[in-house]
């Protein structure tokens, strides 16, 4: 069941995908604003039932749907509140039309055109980028993108529903990378800003939740791209990033395809914090670039093959699974 959801709601998000303003996205966000104003008093204590109760709930919530529906109708309709919950949790399309209209920008010779989605997609300071560090930007946002829209998600949805858990790992990762993007830009917000303890129990849980769906990403890369290099520069250069999830990813990465990634990280613009579109990735891990090919615009459709050959193993691997456990 968990292979038909994955297939069926990734050939939707295909067809009709969802914008950054839609029902669940708002609902989500306002239910997190409404939390962690309600709660986050400043100790350690309330920001962890903050985080609780702005995760937790939603994710309970669907798991109780599913169980609900199984006892209702069986499979098929828990099939459909899986397809539902991967739909809005789920997908390339909730970033990849930002990279497309850089790539398309960069390929038309348009440098300035591509600064300017760049800097709209992240809402950083890109006006003085060559165009080197254009591509390598776009590669690095792309790729943790990718894992914390796609691979991150599939990882923790395959680990649960094999739990029998259905689509809650969906959710309960989701929601856990925007509650800790979404306190982090609120810390110097003019209304209800969050506390440095709220800022710090969102983001130590969620560097947890993400530490084994990150090393699946990165040794998945390595899988589909140059093996020995993505591992190697895994292994010795990593270290280098200040996010350690992140930085396994994008040494991976690296490797992978033979780029250099890595360096000083782009400045944050002032930005309207209540208007940020949910799942966007916040900061880019700054460090020493790491040795590789200097990032040209041939490297974009690199890493798009790369991601599509990730989607294949991740569908792969769940065909065995299934067909494992249907001969066992």
């Amino acid at each position: 069941m968990a292979l038909f959801a994955i297939v069926i709601a990734l050939l939707l998000e295909q067809v009709r995908p969802l914008g950054p303003t839609n029902p669940a996205a708002a609902g989500l966000r306002q239910w997190v604003r409404w939390v962690g104003s309600s709660v986050d008093a400043g100790a350690l204590h309330h920001g962890w039932l903050a985080w609780a109760l702005a995760v937790g709930v939603p994710s309970f919530a669907a798991l109780a749907v599913h169980w609900l529906l199984m006892w209702l109708g069986g499979w098929p309709l828990a099939l459909v509140w899986s397809v539902v919950l991967l739909y809005l949790t789920l997908g390339f399309r909730q970033f990849s039309h930002h990279f497309t209209g850089i790539r398309d920008a960069l390929e038309a010779g348009d440098e300035e055109r591509a600064r300017e989605l760049l800097a709209q997609w992240q809402q950083v300071d890109a006006s003085r980028l060559p165009h080197a560090e254009i591509v390598r930007h776009v590669i690095e946002y792309s790729v943790l993108a990718a894992h914390r829209h796609v691979f991150g998600v599939l990882a923790w949805f395959s680990i649960l529903a094999m739990l029998g858990f259905g689509p809650a790992g969906a959710v309960f990762y989701r929601n856990a990378e925007f509650a800790a993007s979404y306190w982090r830009r609120k810390a110097h917000a003019a209304d209800h800003p969050a506390s440095p303890a709220l800022r710090t129990v969102a983001d130590t849980a969620w560097h947890t939740i993400n530490w084994l769906p990150a090393r699946m990403t990165a040794l998945g890369f390595a899988i589909v791209g140059s093996f020995e290099d993505a591992i190697d520069a895994w292994r010795n250069y990593a270290g280098r990033f200040s996010d350690s999830n992140d930085g396994v990813i994008l040494a991976a990465t690296a490797g992978a395809i033979g780029v250099r990634l890595g360096g000083a990280a782009l400045k944050p613009v002032t930005a309207d914090l209540t208007a940020q579109p949910a799942g966007v990735s916040e900061a880019l891990p700054g460090g020493n670039a790491l040795p590789g090919r200097e990032p040209q615009s041939a490297h974009l459709v690199q890493v798009v093959g790369l991601v599509w050959r990730m989607v294949a193993l991740w569908l792969l691997l769940l065909v065995l699974l299934t067909l494992a456990h249907v001969l066992g």
